[in-house]
């Protein structure tokens, strides 16, 4: 009885239109938001052994989860890295720029040497390559919360800038969570089964992280302008899939 007199102010918005609307909104949000993560998760976890990339998503999404759900907890905290730390080059950085400076180079630099890798996979000079194709389990897990720490302070910051109940925000993010953890093994299938798509995701990870530096420097690309970029990559690549398809059925039936 207690427990429900206590959470009973946090659900008082069930009544209000207006906040299932702002609930939806959020929940749509933090879905295209997560897309980024689930790229990141699907091409890390394809470079395990096959026995192990199930297991592998889901330690990495369910970390996602926790992480997002203790930020949350400390949402005063969250809001205040935003505040600006110090002054350069006319911009005042914050700790959640900083935070997506970092984010960003460090996908831009995975990016790279992923695509170093597929462009070239005879060259096993660099260091770094050779733990990237001898990566372990607990490796993976270590660079995937790596991403979710900077994707899941982001999302937060979204959803506080979008609505003041608490509530919503945890609704919005265990459905957003729920819907990765579901995607995550249909995606990292497919991108395994069509190496040309590998090239694409790796891409789009490479202009990710570039606008993640961007945005810490304080130049805003909405994000609109992404999405739009890769979904339509992505439509050129499907039509290409679609005529190399047919031309190999040509070729069979001749």
């Amino acid at each position: 009885m207690q427990i429900i007199e206590f959470l009973a102010p946090h659900f008082a918005f069930v009544n209000d239109p207006t906040a299932w609307a702002a609930l939806l909104t959020l929940i749509a949000l933090e879905i295209v938001l997560g897309i980024d993560n689930l790229i990141f998760i699907s091409i890390l976890t394809n470079k395990l052994p096959e026995a192990q990339r199930a297991r592998a998503r889901r330690l990495g999404i369910g970390a996602a989860l926790i992480m997002r759900l203790l930020l949350l907890a400390t949402i005063s905290i969250i809001v205040g890295l935003t505040a600006p730390v110090f002054t350069a080059f006319g911009h005042g950085f914050s700790w959640r720029d900083l935070i997506l400076i970092a984010g960003g180079l460090f996908l831009v630099w995975k990016a790279t040497k992923e695509i170093h890798h597929t462009v070239d996979p005879e060259d096993h000079k660099d260091s770094m390559i050779g733990e990237t194709l001898q990566i372990s389990l607990g490796g993976a897990i270590f660079q995937i919360l790596l991403l979710d720490l900077v994707f899941s302070i982001d999302s937060i910051i979204t959803a506080v800038g979008m609505t003041d109940e608490i509530a919503i925000m945890y609704i919005a993010v265990i459905v957003t969570v729920a819907v990765m953890l579901l995607a995550a093994a249909p995606l990292a299938n497919f991108i395994a089964k069509n190496p040309t798509i590998v090239m694409l995701a790796l891409g789009f990870l490479l202009m990710i992280g570039m606008t993640l530096i961007a945005d810490g420097m304080g130049y805003h690309v909405p994000k609109g302008y992404i999405y739009a970029a890769m979904g339509f990559s992505a439509l050129v690549e499907a039509l290409n899939m679609l005529a190399r398809r047919k031309k190999a059925k040509k070729s069979d039936g001749h």
